[in-house]
């Protein structure tokens, strides 16, 4: 479904992503795994058209999207959730909500997704008159997931979504990855949280200033004593 390939990425004179190449299959949770400032997040903004590479290309469904707007890929079925959330303080739940399906035009479509976004987070149906501002970091999270659901991706990008949360969140947020699977069947995640984020991957990549140094499958990493060494506390 999606293929990067030899993607470089500069800031300036600064370069971030240095030949980095990747693939989505259909289907699959896919999770890039690596430190701070390994280059994860500038991986995610590329795909989605938020910072134009310097070098490479990127396909989604075989179709050549390296040029193409953020705007033009959420319509091909694109959705980021991006690190720290990002909502819409001031605006309510429901609002926040109503943004992620900005694009679309069929408005029975649209209420059917928001009754399946409660479904998954029923907390937001409760606080769906509530200002997103003051919702906890938990609940703040699920409202920037359920917001990306509503422009019905095909693919969906998740960046750091355990990132400052509680023990018992993350797990919460972990068991809503996988329920979120079955609605969008394609995931590509982003986590600092390698032992969980391996535990429910079909395959990963290691990043390492600004490169894939690794890949295999989630099982197989996992039982990589370099991986146990430098992620996984072992």
């Amino acid at each position: 479904m999606l293929e990067v390939n030899n993607i470089d990425v500069h800031y300036g004179v600064i370069q971030a992503l240095k030949g980095v190449s990747l693939k989505v299959n259909e289907g699959e949770i896919v999770v890039l795994i690596g430190a701070n400032g390994a280059g994860k997040t500038t991986t995610l903004r590329t795909i989605s058209g938020l910072k134009a590479p310097t070098q490479g290309t990127v396909f989604l469904n075989g179709v050549d999207i390296t040029n193409t707007s953020a705007q033009e890929r959420v319509k091909m079925g694109i959705s980021h959730v991006p690190e720290g959330r990002r909502v819409f303080p001031g605006l309510t739940v429901l609002e926040n909500l109503e943004l992620g399906a900005f694009l679309r035009k069929d408005r029975d479509g649209i209420a059917q997704d928001l009754e399946m976004v409660y479904e998954h987070f029923p907390i937001l149906r409760e606080r769906r008159k509530q200002l997103a501002g003051t919702l906890s970091g938990g609940e703040q999270q699920m409202l920037a997931i359920g917001r990306a659901l509503m422009s019905r991706p095909k693919i969906l990008f998740l960046d750091e979504p355990s990132m400052g949360l509680a023990p018992i969140l993350v797990q919460e947020i972990f068991d809503i990855k996988n329920n979120i699977n079955k609605a969008v069947t394609t995931v590509l995640l982003v986590e600092q949280n390698a032992n969980m984020a391996l535990q429910i991957a079909d395959r990963a990549y290691v990043m390492e200033t600004g490169s894939i140094v690794l890949s295999g499958t989630g099982s197989e990493l996992m039982r990589s004593e370099e991986i146990k060494k430098a992620y996984l506390g072992g």
